[in-house]
């Protein structure tokens, strides 16, 4: 049983660490079988309902990825009664941003280039039931278990890494070859959680320093959720040794990222204590083949 508590000492949020994440292939024929593919239609339908923001940024492409996935859950479970998983081919969703985005191949950004050069698909589970065991509390509206990854065969190394410029402090980034998470979706906040496959560390201040003796941290959870005007704020927290921090980082549309709050924001404040609630949740062990 995993309890989360939000008076953990302050560290750095983890949101641009999902950023890029697109993306597995499966192991079983008859799972495949039992699968939707998404198609580009559905996908692009999916991802052009996203916020007011700028989706070319780094700090933005959690924040786009949560949304999509989630419009392509919605849509389906009206759709199919048996809820069958989804599956998102790499090369789908990186030709679709950049169409949602107006980019091009060579102006694409780094987080998006890596994701499609290494052919990391996407498969999204979203029966509750293979999701959550237990959970103490309200029920999310939607409960997410997301695979991401690139096959074993591939000539390609086990895993990469990019910097994210725009985060306080700046932050290397490094995706591991399989990559899994569960989203839960609460109306009012969406927790990335049981995060396996995703570190990163600090490049620039004291704890750059720092990690540069430790080495790269694991992201455990990231918890977001939305102002009326567009700013997201972000509870993230990481890991390494004997190192438990987690802290509060507001990110504006246009991918600017701050640390805590702007002054003269209550609704930020009110926003941030529903981030910091606790939650009691017992999820269903990953199957070995979904790896």
């Amino acid at each position: 049983m995993k309890k989360f508590f939000p008076h953990f000492a302050i560290f750095w949020a983890s949101l641009a660490l999902f950023a890029g994440h697109v993306f597995p292939i499966l192991a079983h024929a008859a799972e495949r079988d039992s699968l939707h593919i998404v198609t580009r239609e559905e996908l692009a339908r999916a991802m052009r309902q996203h916020g007011k923001y700028d989706v070319t940024k780094t700090t933005n492409a959690g924040r786009l990825q949560a949304e999509t996935l989630l419009a392509l859950v919605r849509a389906a479970q009206v759709r199919d009664p048996r809820w069958s998983p989804l599956f998102i081919n790499h090369k789908d969703w990186f030709e679709v941003y950049l169409e949602v985005a107006g980019l091009t191949l060579k102006t694409a950004p780094i987080f998006a280039r890596l994701g499609y050069e290494y052919g990391q698909d996407v498969r999204i589970e979203h029966r509750p039931e293979r999701v959550i065991r237990s959970l103490k509390g309200p029920r999310p509206k939607a409960a997410l278990h997301v695979t991401i990854w690139w096959p074993e065969s591939s000539p390609r190394p086990d895993r990469y890494s990019y910097e994210d410029t725009l985060s306080v402090p700046r932050l290397q980034v490094t995706d591991h070859r399989v990559i899994t998470y569960r989203m839960l979706d609460f109306g009012d906040m969406v927790l990335l959680d049981d995060i396996h496959g995703l570190t990163g560390r600090p490049t620039t201040g004291l704890l750059g320093l720092l990690f540069r003796l430790v080495g790269e941290g694991s992201i455990i959870e990231t918890r977001m959720a939305f102002s009326t005007d567009g700013l997201q704020v972000v509870r993230g927290r990481a890991k390494k040794g004997f190192f438990d921090k987690t802290t509060t980082v507001t990110i504006y549309p246009d991918g600017l990222g701050i640390k805590d709050l702007p002054d003269g924001r209550a609704d930020l404040r009110k926003i941030e204590e529903r981030l910091k609630r606790e939650i009691e949740v017992e999820y269903v062990p990953i199957p070995q083949e979904s790896r």
